[in-house]
């Protein structure tokens, strides 16, 4: 028989993995191309994934709550299903069914024994990295020592096949590696043969001793919660946080808005908030200063064409997301603010679809929607900067007129640029954020919505 293989496909740039929530088709039950034949979540969404093809699912390769990596197998589909059904008796249909879920359970069960448990871990390792873990008799403690140089960290093929090429031996809390010549870049001590050794170790979510009394509840992170406690980890790692800050005199803009706004609800049945202002100038920021809109990957800069603009909006379960406005650079106020409203009531509800939550490249995130006036904000990987805007108050404030200095009430506001300091200076972080300042404090109030 024919058969197809369903592989779990890319569902983002920065989307590597996702975890089976939901099968709805069962092993011997028939499947129409673009059926829904799984449902799948990753750190941000959840997808119903059609089928790829028209038959009889035959194989599951992973059970419900299964993590699966991009690229990776999750079914096979006979494509000549049917013809097996109609040209066959009951008892043969009955016969194939009962094959096809037992070759299905045989292949769970013997992949799970060719690897090791990671179940404890905070970690994701692929199936291949825990099969040869297996074999070469690698104990999870030992697993999480090895330096991972694939996307946020993780340890690749190459990563454990050169380790255990270069194991010398583990203790409980550090371990030795020997080092050949052509991989010295890490070594720090040489033992008394001469032997040079080095320390592996990566950023985890460690446990430590917490004493526990007999009124404190312990509540287990939910999926979304672990992946952002990941991937905060993993971006204080690789980029040195640096945060400058501007206070802005937004007067001009608040009296603006607060004139139109009245107006633009009742024609658009929308509100229009401070955020796609805010949003319009930096984008107008990052076109004067481009070499914020960048990512890192090793020793090379990539200077991206688009400027997408992630918003950080926080769900009602207490986690984080952040939508992207794509191509924001082509959108005016109007198109921002309805952009802004969509993505933020979509995401709340949870109806945000994988490629509107990846590719951004600039993230702002709106602190002052909590009463802060300022915060330090942690760069989105592989971003390297982000800007956090505080709460606008009333404060006394002295300014110049043509008839001197003097003391007014004003609108202001904190505006708090993080930036990774292997690529962004001290110069360019503040030139950029005092220019976002720049926009907003000479926003024209003859604006038109």
């Amino acid at each position: 028989m024919a058969q197809v293989e369903i592989r779990l496909p890319k569902m983002g740039e920065s989307v590597t993995e996702a975890v089976i929530t939901n099968w709805l088709k069962e092993v011997g039950e028939k499947v129409e191309m673009d059926e829904p034949l799984v449902e799948v979540a990753t750190d941000k969404v959840d997808n119903e994934l059609p089928s790829e093809a028209a038959g009889i699912l035959v194989k599951r390769m992973f059970d419900k709550d299964a993590t699966v990596q991009v690229g990776e197998v999750i079914a096979i589909i006979s494509t000549e299903g049917d013809s097996v059904k109609e040209n066959s008796s009951p008892s043969t249909d009955k016969n194939t069914l009962a094959v096809a879920t037992i070759e299905n359970q045989i292949f769970t069960v013997t992949n799970e024994l060719k690897r090791i448990d990671t179940s404890d871990s905070n970690k994701f390792y692929s199936p291949l990295v825990k099969s040869i873990a297996a074999q070469e008799k690698i104990k999870l403690a030992e697993l999480e020592t090895i330096n991972g140089t694939g996307i946020q960290g993780r340890v690749t093929k190459k990563d454990i096949l050169t380790y255990v090429e270069t194991r010398v031996f583990a203790t409980p809390d550090k371990l030795e590696i020997a080092v050949p010549q052509a991989h010295q870049s890490n070594v720090v001590t040489s033992d008394n043969q001469g032997i040079k050794v080095a320390q592996v170790s990566k950023p985890t979510l460690s446990k430590i001793n917490i004493t526990v009394n007999p009124q404190d509840e312990i509540i287990e992170m939910d999926r979304m919660r672990r992946i952002i406690a990941e991937n905060m980890v993993l971006s204080k790692h690789t980029s040195p946080h640096v945060t400058s800050y501007v206070e802005a005199d937004v007067t001009t803009l608040v009296n603006w808005r607060n004139r139109v706004k009245g107006a633009f609800e009742k024609r658009e049945n929308e509100k229009i908030t401070f955020t796609p202002i805010f949003i319009e100038a930096i984008v107008k920021a990052i076109k004067d200063f481009p070499m914020i809109n960048i990512s890192v990957d090793g020793t090379n800069i990539i200077k991206r064409g688009n400027i997408n603009i992630g918003m950080a909006a926080a769900m009602p379960n207490g986690n984080l997301i952040v939508p992207v406005i794509h191509n924001a650079d082509r959108l005016n106020l109007l198109g921002l603010t309805k952009a802004v409203n969509d993505l933020a009531n979509r995401a709340r509800k949870g109806q945000l679809k994988s490629d509107e939550i990846s590719n951004g490249t600039y993230t702002i995130t709106n602190v002052g929607s909590f009463g802060n006036v300022m915060g330090t904000p942690i760069i989105p990987q592989p971003q390297v900067a982000i800007m956090a805007v505080g709460a606008i108050r009333k404060m006394p404030a002295v300014i110049e007129t043509p008839d001197g200095d003097m003391i007014a009430i004003r609108h202001k506001m904190f505006l708090s640029h993080s930036y990774d300091h292997r690529v962004v200076d001290g110069a360019l972080g503040g030139q950029f954020v005092r220019r976002v300042a720049d926009y907003l404090e000479n926003f024209d109030p003859k604006t038109e919505i």
